[in-house]
């Protein structure tokens, strides 16, 4: 496998383009004293385009995230940027560790050292890890698939090439979001590969095997199901039109970055466990240097149609089949609904399962040193076994 150093360079052009469109935003109305009940609220995102035209520095950001060692590789038929940080320990393991959506690889620059190099962070060495963090196919400087069936059980196999590329015969993998999706099926796929997952997050469309020859659904897995039915009618129809129409979408969004900021900040604001403050967990800078790679990269319809390649592809289970790689959960409190352990340990081997005492949807973000402690703990006796 062929690598490549990579380092970001947003041409000039492109950033005077967006300061144009920021300055030419056409803004809509908005019902006095509403907030964010309709959605992305007005008066922020006229703060945060202010910000993004005034204050915010890509150059600076971009000149920080520059300091992560970057690759393009390609892998099969597809070009994927990953970060590559060694680790500093006696005998690190390998572990590639995934994104999700509205997220970017940038989620993972604050986790990234106390895995590679725990004892600098009050840790011990023994846990290091040698991380590998891609960017998922049409997110951030991975291009866009143009083909069909690309979807999390595909990148789990552009994943496996590419860590063996890499030299890595054995792995461990975790994720959130599509990441956790990406994952599970690598831990599914490759159980001879894979040492171990750990997941911040169960996939929306995992389905264990359900019928007469299976235990029957308990109270507390119904009350799952009817939670996710619930969430799904008043807070998914951002999914439901990504996993169905997603062209349709992509062309406001590749064009207006005020409309694409307003997608994506309202989900950082739902999902994390802000209390309804998104600049309590994330400054401004942060949110928009996101936004910004979604902007930049121009293949945002590629994020969206993520969503429909994993309808048609979901994570469903039949008969008695069981992932044999252990599993390890970390529960974030404000986390979207999550199954109980037993809906899991239907197809999975759970040997970790922690309740966290703080955090959302972003872990990697929000709380990294919690994060990491716990993906830590769920590997350490995992690495006599491999």
């Amino acid at each position: 496998m062929e690598l490549r150093p990579f380092k970001i360079q947003i041409p000039d052009d492109q950033l005077e383009d967006l300061k144009r469109r920021l300055r030419g935003t056409r803004w809509p109305d908005q019902i006095h004293g509403l907030g964010w009940e309709d959605g992305s609220d007005l008066g922020f995102l006229r703060r945060l385009t202010d910000h993004w035209l005034g204050a915010f520095d890509w150059r600076a950001h971009e000149a920080r995230l520059n300091r992560l060692p970057q690759y393009m590789a390609k892998v099969e038929d597809a070009e994927i940027h990953f970060v590559h940080q060694p680790g500093r320990g006696p005998a690190p393991l390998p572990l590639v560790i995934t994104h999700g959506w509205p997220g970017s690889f940038v989620e993972m620059e604050h986790v990234i050292p106390l895995l590679t190099d725990p004892a600098a962070h009050g840790g011990d060495p023994a846990d290091a890890f040698h991380v590998v963090a891609p960017s998922l196919p049409g997110f951030g400087f991975s291009p866009a698939p143009m083909t069909q069936g690309v979807s999390s059980r595909r990148i789990a196999e552009f994943w496996r090439g590419l860590m063996e590329g890499l030299g890595y015969e054995r792995f461990c993998a975790q994720g959130g979001d599509i990441g956790a999706g990406v994952s599970a099926w690598m831990a599914r796929l490759f159980p001879q590969t894979v040492i171990g997952a750990h997941l911040n997050y169960i996939p929306g469309s995992y389905r264990p095997a359900l019928g007469p020859a299976q235990p029957p659904i308990t109270e507390a897995e119904q009350a799952f199901l009817d939670r996710g039915a619930k969430w799904a009618a008043s807070e998914g129809a951002y999914a439901l039109l990504q996993s169905t129409k997603p062209q349709t979408l992509a062309y406001a969004l590749t064009d207006s970055p005020v409309g694409l900021a307003a997608w994506i900040v309202e989900k950082f604001r739902s999902w994390s466990d802000c209390d309804g403050d998104v600049e309590s967990v994330f400054s401004l800078d942060a949110l928009l240097t996101d936004i910004s790679l979604y902007w930049f990269s121009g293949s945002v319809g590629a994020s969206l149609r993520l969503y429909k390649e994993n309808r048609l592809a979901p994570l469903t289970f039949e008969a008695s089949e069981r992932v044999r790689p252990p599993l390890g959960v970390a529960l974030f409190p404000h986390e979207l609904s999550t199954p109980p352990r037993s809906w899991v340990e239907r197809s999975f081997n759970v040997e970790r399962w922690t309740a966290m005492p703080r955090g959302g949807h972003f872990a990697a973000m929000e709380e990294p040193a919690l994060l990491a402690e716990d993906i830590r703990a769920f590997f350490r006796p995992l690495r006599e076994r491999a």
